[in-house]
């Protein structure tokens, strides 16, 4: 296993993790159950815990699909500027949920507003892994992809033709 497989193998969970754990926040915030509001916070933590490997892995993962064929630039250069922002905002919901179970822990009164904002950052997380997602299928799924993606510079078919025969016409004049 190398690092695009663990890549690929976790990303799913910050993006389904912080849902799950953004729905059990709102549940026990609308229901004032803080043992609720506790797990969510739990998963909140835990899915940013999992969001760093995620991240730490992406560069290595675009140096594996990068020059393969059909593989479009653009929608790599997109996934990276949407993981850099996930990742803040995922950063952001995991340090206030653990602010929010430190407060609760020390039965103040901060705790309500803490769970509150890490149920907004965690909404925000959830929204930002989500569209860095959909760019990251969107590199090598082709079911996925719109025609207008599949037109996009670098993504064209017979553009990387055109690229293949200039490096080969590079070889030729190099070996010459």
């Amino acid at each position: 296993m190398n690092t695009t497989h663990i890549h690929l193998l976790l990303n799913h969970f910050p993006i389904i993790g912080s849902m799950i754990g953004s729905l059990i926040l709102l549940w026990g915030i609308i229901k004032k159950q803080e043992n609720v509001k506790a797990i969510a916070a739990v998963v909140i933590v835990a899915m940013t815990l999992l969001a760093i490997p995620v991240f730490l892995t992406g560069e290595p993962a675009e140096d594996a699909v990068e020059n393969l064929p059909g593989v479009s630039e653009a929608m790599i250069n997109l996934h990276e500027e949407a993981a850099e922002l996930a990742i803040w905002l995922m950063v952001a919901a995991g340090v206030a949920s653990l602010a929010a179970l430190f407060f609760k822990w020390q039965k103040s009164e901060r705790a309500k507003i803490v769970f509150t904002i890490a149920l907004i950052m965690s909404l925000l997380s959830f929204g930002a892994m989500a569209r860095t997602g959909y760019y990251g299928g969107k590199i090598r799924h082709t079911e996925i992809s719109t025609a207008a993606d599949v037109n996009q510079p670098g993504n064209n078919e017979k553009e990387q033709q055109g690229r293949d025969k200039e490096k080969d016409g590079e070889k030729e004049k190099d070996n010459d």
